[in-house]
């Protein structure tokens, strides 16, 4: 007998569905034109998943922006699209990103690992861009300074203020390209003011004028800044941005060889199904405000750099989950048991208390019911039970035998563990067939 109260109408009523990436056929959940519910009963799960081509998709729709933007307001700069590779280190992932002539953003020695086997593999050259961004301790700098002697593209992002004097020394190259990372002010809601990450805004001229300026070995070509909060339409950030700006043009005055401007990253990702963000217009507002300080201050436009990580991976991924039982532990709460522990496979929603996209891959016919999701570790964290939108996890209701099946979008593939098994997808086209590959991840 047909019902209106199906897990299908709730969605289809609540959100505009489907979405890019999401579709239903036969009450069975579609991800990236991939029948899950066939992956899980090949599979099984706890099972984590990547989609690689949304990873070029995102980073050829950032790149489309900001050129467009740039023609619009004939802006002089280049662009350059960096990945964070903290973000994920996987080899298949940074293979899929540099397809894409992406320059790389690091933030630890470990890093500095990866871009060497990426060089064997020519998967990059000495050409592309290597930002060396973070607090770096002696290891980090070696390593930062072996690339350099190597003859790679390096800009490490000076973080202190002694950081100079270890390239100073050690760098062996005639000229070594350096940037520096203003100290910005965080919002009000922040327990903190300002940034543990950078230089103060007040001490950077004097220390441009002090170490730099008069030494023929350093070149500033990059001024960094990032907000922690991301890119958002909002008066702080905008703020911050202007400062930055200001920054910029004192120390262009007396540094021709400051070319470009690194503002970071923070471009937000879908959590919800109900997500909205206008990206064309904060890349075009980003780059008109730009523009328009340096025509209004007669200084050339800088290159713009931008460090995008979970931008870049973190819609490319979900995790597959069953619900094994479910326990009435009172007369309104009802548990759905997965056949794992967020605690291991999904710290994100316990660490920062991230929401996800979450939804049934089956039983979209079914009537729903709200529930509350528990982990099988007794970790009194162990639990997700709210999402981006709402207070509150709605799932198909199911009876006590039957196995029910769900998808979390992850936000990031930090969030990662041995004892999950992953699949990944390389989607080849031959005329009108689709060649699905697997394989596991090392």
């Amino acid at each position: 007998m047909a019902t209106d109260n199906t897990y299908s109408n709730l969605i289809h009523q609540t959100f505009n569905f489907p979405q890019e990436g999401f579709e239903v056929k036969d009450d069975q959940l579609y991800f990236n034109d991939i029948p899950l519910m066939d992956i899980i009963k090949q599979y099984g799960t706890p099972l984590r998943i990547s989609y690689l081509p949304k990873i070029s998709s995102q980073i050829q729709k950032a790149k489309r922006m900001f050129n467009v933007a740039m023609a619009k307001s004939d802006y002089k700069g280049k662009y350059f699209y960096c990945y964070c590779t903290k973000s994920s280190h996987f080899s298949f992932v940074l293979d899929e990103v540099l397809k894409n002539e992406c320059h790389i953003e690091t933030s630890s020695a470990f890093d500095i690992n990866i871009i060497k086997e990426q060089f064997q593999k020519k998967t990059l050259n000495k050409d592309t861009y290597i930002i060396c961004n973070g607090y770096k301790r002696s290891n980090y700098k070696q390593n930062i300074c072996e690339l350099i002697n190597d003859g790679f593209n390096v800009i490490p992002v000076l973080d202190h203020l002694d950081e100079i004097d270890y390239y100073k020394k050690h760098a062996k190259v005639d000229k070594v390209d350096i940037g520096i990372r203003i100290s910005t002010e965080e919002e009000p809601s922040f327990t903190f003011y300002t940034s543990r990450l950078g230089i103060r805004d007040s001490q950077i001229l004097d220390f441009y004028k002090e170490k730099i300026q008069g030494n023929p070995k350093f070149n500033l070509k990059l001024l960094h800044f990032f907000i922690n909060t991301g890119i958002k339409d909002t008066i702080y950030y905008w703020t911050e941005l202007t400062k930055c700006l200001s920054i910029y043009k004192s120390l262009r005055e007396i540094c021709p060889g400051l070319d470009s401007l690194n503002i970071g990253g923070g471009m937000p990702i879908r959590t919800s199904l109900g997500f909205e963000y206008d990206y064309e217009y904060m890349v075009e507002e980003i780059i008109s405000q730009i523009k328009l300080f340096c025509v209004e201050n007669e200084i050339p436009e800088p290159n713009i750099f931008t460090e995008f990580g979970s931008y870049t991976v973190g819609e490319s991924g979900a995790t597959l989950y069953s619900i094994i039982d479910q326990k009435k532990q009172n007369d309104r709460e009802t548990w759905y048991m997965i056949d794992s522990s967020f605690i291991t496979t999904l710290p994100d929603t316990w660490g920062i208390n991230q929401r996800f996209i979450l939804m049934a891959i089956n039983h979209w016919d079914k009537p729903y019911i709200p529930v509350n999701l528990g982990g099988l570790t007794c970790d009194s964290m162990d639990y997700y039970n709210t999402e981006a939108h709402t207070n509150q996890v709605v799932l198909p209701k199911v009876e006590d035998k039957q196995k029910s099946t769900i998808i979390s979008w992850i936000f990031s593939h930090r969030s990662i563990s041995r004892s999950i098994k992953w699949i990944r997808w390389h989607t080849t086209l031959f005329n009108s067939c689709t060649k699905t590959c697997f394989d596991r991840s090392r």
